[in-house]
């Protein structure tokens, strides 16, 4: 067992000069990135509801589809908690085509690149991210969307990751890396979409070893990239915030070896 996989069942000495009820009480991170879980479907949900019903009228997923995909892909969520609380989310499945689609096949289920979860695609479909109006304008969004994207990269199966959003967010995501591919061919009552995709090139070092160190180790080689984004960020005004987080992934990839294929 690695020094790491080990931490968790160290305990720690106590010093004989100081009694177990002086001792520092536990506390929950400050920040914290990890995947989502059903328990977090609630938090996830008011915070989804919030954010889009008044602005469309609706929710990209509903609290039974967000438990929908916390349980069948938990993996392609990310969840960003301050001091246990949760501030920000991603959620996203794997999906088997290069575009969205819907099946028009009346012995088919409807709404197929919406609901369903195809495990042996190469693409990322991101159904939604959302922030805390609390904790808006902070540039959590482009933090949090950014680092997603480091981790798919570090997923072996993982090609493209693509969405499909309101023109007025195309800009947030253009920012963000994402290239427009037209408009999406799914529809929700009167709402249309555009169609943008991410191209997803990895470490190949970090590509082939993801599976073997898991989520959370693979998180830990993400901490310092994303600490100096959040430095960075956070002194910036809101305008400037995307076009420096793009800038620095440019930066990330021009220093890493060219992904090999695995």
């Amino acid at each position: 067992m690695s020094l790491v996989g080990a931490l968790p069942f160290l305990k720690p000495r106590l010093s004989p000069s100081v009694s177990p009820g002086r001792q520092r009480r536990h506390t929950l991170p400050a920040s914290e990135f990890r995947p989502l879980n059903t328990q977090d479907a609630i938090s996830v949900f008011e915070i989804e509801k919030e954010a889009f019903i008044s602005v469309s009228g609706d929710c990209p997923l509903h609290l039974d589809e967000v438990r929908h995909f916390l349980m069948l892909c938990p993996e392609l969520s990310m969840g960003w908690f301050e001091e246990g609380r949760l501030v920000a989310f991603i959620i996203g499945s794997q999906w088997d085509q290069d575009r969205l689609t819907l099946l028009t096949d009346s012995f088919s289920k409807s709404g197929d690149a919406l609901t369903l979860h195809k495990p042996k695609g190469s693409t990322v479909h991101i159904h939604v991210l959302a922030v805390h109006r609390t904790f808006r304008q902070q540039g959590k969004g482009p933090i949090l969307m950014w680092r997603y994207l480091q981790y798919l990269r570090c997923l072996p199966y993982v090609r493209r990751a693509v969405l499909m959003c309101e023109d007025f967010l195309v800009p947030f995501y253009q920012k963000s890396g994402f290239k427009v591919q037209g408009r999406c061919s799914i529809t929700v009552a009167s709402l249309t979409f555009t169609e943008m995709q991410y191209p997803v090139r990895g470490h190949a070092l970090m590509r082939r070893n993801s599976e073997a160190i898991g989520f959370s180790q693979t998180a830990l080689l993400l901490e310092k990239q994303t600490q100096r984004l959040e430095s960075v960020l956070l002194l910036e005004e809101p305008i400037q915030r995307s076009e420096t987080a793009l800038l620095l992934e440019e930066q990330t990839q021009r220093t890493e070896p060219e992904p090999a294929d695995v």
